[in-house]
């Protein structure tokens, strides 16, 4: 072998799994920690306050006026309602801008994933990276705003400790199809779309209200949103008023992170391998 071909395989990309991974998504996600600490920790530091104001807007000031409300045959505080949504929201945002804005100009202008992928790295490795990245941000704000609920008396049950890892799983799905998303766009314009889709969900994903007060079809509609899944796993969490839907629940957003996960690397190695 040649002086050439033995420096060539030297270098050369060490990859398994058909070529999709090393094994090393840490390298990913400590790069992105790193430009996080030094460049964005205020964008960061304003996702956690956004949701801890609309608490004390709408769940102080108007759950003053309000009164307590029905959840599954309990009557609860209008606070303590909305105050579990508003957390399922704020992973939903924290994980979807960080899986689509920032990925877009990785991929579109800084060529980042293109020169990762020039190492050792794959496809999967980049996508678990940066969904694990997602998945550190939903969880500081679930313990942040968990502190906020307890402090103001909004925790219902002991069970509330488990919506950690449940905003860490709805971080895990929203993140994964908002990657998958991305890497199809190429235009500031079609990502534009985006907000099209999240706010309607903000709205109308039985956040500031129970989703008996729609008509039949519009509760089937609403029910097939990701983030009304998201609701209601956090709120049953921290009420303590828990049913068999759980499951649906969870199950719901680890499809979504599978098929995040799937899409996002092939898309990859389509891109910049094939």
């Amino acid at each position: 072998m040649s002086t050439e071909m033995k420096v060539s395989a030297a270098v050369a990309p060490r990859r398994r799994f058909g070529g999709m991974s090393a094994g090393n998504a840490r390298a990913v996600m400590e790069r992105g920690l790193r430009a996080t600490m030094s460049n964005n920790y205020l964008i960061i530091l304003s996702g956690f306050f956004e949701p801890v104001f609309y608490l004390l807007s709408m769940g102080v000031g108007l759950g003053g006026i309000i009164g307590d409300i029905e959840l599954n045959g309990e009557m609860i505080a209008y606070g303590a309602f909305i105050a579990p949504a508003l957390l399922a929201v704020s992973a939903m945002n924290g994980a979807i801008y960080d899986s689509t804005w920032n990925v877009f100009f990785k991929l579109n202008f800084g060529k980042l994933y293109q020169t990762m992928l020039l190492t050792s790295l794959g496809p999967v490795d980049v996508a678990i990276g940066e969904i694990t990245l997602a998945l550190l941000r939903g969880g500081v704000y679930a313990v942040g705003f968990l502190i906020v609920m307890q402090v103001m008396g909004l925790v219902l049950s002991p069970l509330a400790i488990l919506a950690i890892p449940a905003v860490i799983l709805i971080a895990a799905g929203f993140a994964s199809i908002g990657m998958a998303f991305t890497s199809y766009m190429k235009t500031f314009q079609q990502m534009d779309w985006l907000p099209m889709v999240m706010l309607p969900m903000f709205l109308f994903s039985a956040t500031f209200f129970p989703i008996s007060v729609y008509p039949g079809p519009i509760q089937l509609m609403i029910q097939c949103f990701p983030l009304w899944h998201g609701v209601e796993l956090i709120r049953m969490l921290t009420t303590g008023v828990v049913t068999s839907m759980i499951w649906v629940h969870m199950g719901y957003y680890l499809v979504m992170l599978g098929i995040g996960v799937v899409v996002v690397s092939r898309r990859l190695r389509k891109l910049f391998l094939d």
